[in-house]
């Protein structure tokens, strides 16, 4: 005999927000019935109104119309389950009220569909039907649509589940909750009054951890005790110096550690609105996994919230960079192309990393493996991504668990004081995990990065990028012992230049004055290809040593927004109003002749060391990896050991 387990559950927006409906529902790929005992509709809408939803988890097709459910959110990914689960059927169980038509469909890898079967629908019924998963090696998903007859047809409610054994072995623990946050009270408060309201958590979560590094507390926010009534006894706030994202996570992995309570735990954003199901989507696909399996979420754009950010992230080992996994795609629309619709979204995935934004990780996992890198932030989630791989426990990055995020295209973490923290993690985690001698192209291209700058007037960014290398050098004893300092020493570097002194309004500053005699404008557009870049970093090369005239210094010659301020563009210009990305403000950057042949030199040096050192250095980090990432560094960093 076999039990279920409820593994997913078709679930409906309730704001009535037609920015996510796409995402939970779709008219405009639903199918009319064929077989000869099914009413063909006299039409079916091509959209569908938040008034059809009645619930969280019922939803109305009106007379005549249909609604596929073959969406990101509530499709039922089935090659994840084949590949990773030891699941080799899926229940789906489907209650209407009124009469029409159940379709049931599937996909290949490829994107194509299939009928798999259908039924007619009369009166209140359900239909469990038993779905295998023996066909999907390498992609594909299941879903059903629904069709209406001469009256509204309503779901009642469905869901997806696996058949376990009643003797089985049963998962033992639930999941603790980690959030970091710093400075963003109301974001944070929203976002554990969303997880306390949840029905489809109630079983799931056995602590909210959150972990408050700022000044402004989430305690003091106005909806923290909405939040806190939600969540009772399983809330709890810890407070602890600024020691960025890397800190506030290590804590939370420890604090479930010592708890011993739970099965996993979950990382999560404080700025993020999370979709409740895809959370127990994880949980569940991670008790069922073969293997202990870290699992991420997907990013949905916070500002076009049917945009798909990321889905899947690897790192390219060449150049040792982040990149979407082949063929994924950065911000695809699911408005305009759903599911069906994209083929790409078919095919399995394979992720080396997920972004902390949504992280589910089991304990089992950090004994093996250790904590994350004293790193503050970024880099500390694709490092812990690679070195779990290493050690045998993949991460996949689960279709239909997703969070909104703002996309880091809306930021300038490139350029600002992270731009620190992106150059030397980058280059920690490549003598970690490098697999060629002198870490492939990295060097060279972070050579690159830090000339772009520099010919782009950043004289800031590249100070930083010099920086973070010569930390990089002095090895990896300075970790853990200056995670909490680094941030302002960073700060106060960029504060002497330029590009960091950033004002709200165009108005702050001399007002724009072109000059009157230029033979051309810059360019604005990416240069074509190899060639095409290295003539305008030629050119832009050029240009800097020409002598810098006095009316750029007194007044900015353009102004530029925040898309438009390329290298390319900015490399033959000699003062510009630059938008940041976010929209915040404007920087004045101005060509220094002195500035930009003392940066070049000095990231020309560093680079040099770096690549003439690197075999040392990798032994070196390589051989303090235990413990930089073990609890007892951990509990000296936190101040845990003196409890």
């Amino acid at each position: 005999m076999s039990a279920l387990d409820v593994v997913a559950r078709v679930v409906l927006p309730l704001d009535g927000d037609l920015d996510v409906l796409p995402l939970y529902v779709d008219g405009r790929h639903v199918q009319e019935p064929v077989a000869a005992d099914e009413p063909p509709p006299p039409s079916l809408p091509s959209d569908q109104h938040p008034d059809q939803v009645l619930g969280r988890r019922s939803y109305r097709v009106p007379a005549g119309g249909g609604t596929s459910f073959g969406t990101y959110l509530n499709a039922f990914p089935a090659s994840y389950w084949r590949r990773w689960t030891g699941v080799r059927e899926v229940v789906l169980r489907v209650r209407t009220s009124g009469r029409g038509v159940l379709m049931v469909y599937r996909s290949s890898a490829r994107g194509a569909s299939a009928r798999v079967t259908s039924c007619r629908l009369e009166g209140d019924v359900t239909h469990e039907l038993r779905l295998p998963l023996d066909t999907f090696a390498d992609g594909g998903w299941y879903w059903f649509d629904l069709v209406a007859g001469d009256e509204d047809l309503v779901l009642e409610q469905a869901d997806w589940a696996a058949p376990v054994d009643d003797d089985g072995p049963r998962p033992a623990g639930g999941t603790t909750v980690g959030i970091t946050t710093f400075d963003r009270p109301s974001s944070c408060a929203a976002l554990l009054a969303q997880l306390g309201a949840a029905d489809e958590l109630a079983d799931v979560l056995d602590e909210v951890l959150v972990v408050d590094q700022g000044t402004r507390t989430v305690e003091a926010d106005p909806g923290f005790e909405e939040a806190q009534r939600l969540l009772g006894d399983r809330l709890r706030v810890i407070r602890q110096p600024n020691l960025g994202g890397s800190g506030g996570f290590s804590r939370a992995m420890l604090e479930t550690l010592d708890a011993g309570r739970s099965e996993h735990v979950l990382l999560l954003d404080d700025d993020v609105v999370c979709e409740p199901e895809g959370i127990a989507r994880a949980v569940a696909f991670a008790r069922h996994c073969r293997r202990p399996t870290v699992v991420g979420g997907h990013m949905f754009s916070m500002h076009e919230r049917s945009v798909l950010h990321a889905v899947a992230e690897v790192v390219r080992p060449w150049q040792f960079r982040w990149a979407p996994a082949g063929p994924s795609v950065h911000d695809h629309d699911l408005a305009r192309r759903t599911l069906r619709g994209t083929p790409w979204l078919h095919r399995r995935l394979h992720a080396d990393y997920t972004g902390w934004w949504m992280c589910l990780v089991p304990v089992t996992v950090l004994r093996d493996v250790g904590l994350s890198l004293p790193f503050f932030i970024k880099w500390d989630d694709a490092e812990f991504g690679l070195r779990a791989g290493a050690a045998g426990h993949p991460t996949v990055s689960l279709p239909g668990a997703a969070v909104w995020h703002v996309p880091w295209t809306d930021k300038d973490d490139s350029t600002d004081w992270q731009a620190y923290f992106h150059a030397r993690n980058r280059i920690v985690a490549a003598l970690l995990h490098s697999r060629y001698d002198r870490g492939g192209r990295l060097v060279r291209e972070s050579l690159l990065v830090s000339v772009k700058h520099v010919l782009a007037m950043q004289y800031g960014a590249a100070a930083l990028r010099t920086r973070a290398l010569r930390d990089v050098l002095r090895g990896p004893e300075a970790l853990h012992p200056e995670l909490g300092s680094t941030l302002a020493e960073v700060r106060r570097l960029r504060a002497g230049h330029d590009d960091a002194r950033v004002r709200p309004d165009a108005h702050d500053f001399e007002p724009v004055t072109p000059r009157q005699r230029r033979r051309r404008e810059p360019a604005t557009t990416a240069p074509a290809g190899r060639l095409g870049t290295v003539l305008a970093g030629g050119a832009g090369l050029v240009h800097q040593a020409r002598p810098v005239p006095p009316r750029a210094v007194e007044a900015p010659e353009h102004e530029l927004a925040a898309a438009d301020a390329k290298w390319w563009s900015l490399a033959r210009m000699d003062s510009a109003l630059v938008a940041t990305a976010d929209g915040s403000g404007l920087a004045w950057l101005r060509r220094s002749r002195g500035e930009a042949a003392r940066a070049t030199a000095e990231a020309v040096a560093v680079h040099r060391e770096l690549l003439q050192r690197w075999p040392e250095l990798a032994s070196r980090y390589r051989g303090a990896l235990p413990e930089l990432t073990g609890e007892d560094a951990w509990r000296r960093t936190l101040g845990m050991d003196r409890r």
